[in-house]
């Protein structure tokens, strides 16, 4: 089907525009997928703050090629689907591999974060990264252990000296 020019550069606008906020982005080939699949994998997506989009890959090659995504020209094989995260960075990476998981069609290609390429079979690097809140959540676990260790430590230390002037 064709597309006239006007809306092939409004679709490489957005695109681009996507491109330029995103944290990572992940690239995926969703051929055999039901309709009725893709709208519950858009819907997850929207709630999880993540773009999608099925773009053809001359449209997108042009529209990543000033981006630190441009790295993933290789993948844009085949009949593309893409996703940039803007919330968290390993968002798409894991709303597709939750996705793939129930479909047997749905492949990922590749990824990309921080400039960096990303192999499909090593997508759980990124997916696997910790949202801020549970970061946070680390952090201060790890925080509470060393301090509640400092003040054992310190009252041992006074009880031993208490200890050694009766």
């Amino acid at each position: 089907m064709a597309i006239k020019l006007e809306d092939k550069k409004a679709i490489v606008a957005e695109v681009n525009e996507a491109a330029k906020v995103a944290l990572s982005a992940v690239v995926a080939d969703a051929r055999g997928v039901t309709v009725s699949a893709m709208t519950g994998l858009r819907k997850e997506a929207r709630e999880a703050g993540v773009y999608v989009r099925v773009v053809r890959n001359t449209l997108l090659k042009r529209a990543v090629a000033d981006t630190e995504f441009s790295i993933l020209n290789d993948a844009f094989t085949g009949p593309t689907l893409i996703a940039f995260s803007n919330e968290h960075p390993g968002a798409a990476a894991r709303l597709f591999k939750e996705f793939a998981k129930g479909q047997e069609k749905f492949e990922i290609k590749a990824a990309a974060f921080d400039g960096n390429f990303i192999a499909a079979n090593q997508i759980d690097v990124l997916a696997t990264l910790p949202t801020r809140d549970e970061a946070i959540a680390k952090l201060m676990s790890v925080i509470q252990g060393a301090t509640s260790k400092l003040a054992r430590t310190l009252a041992a230390v006074r009880d031993q000296k208490e200890a050694a002037a009766a």
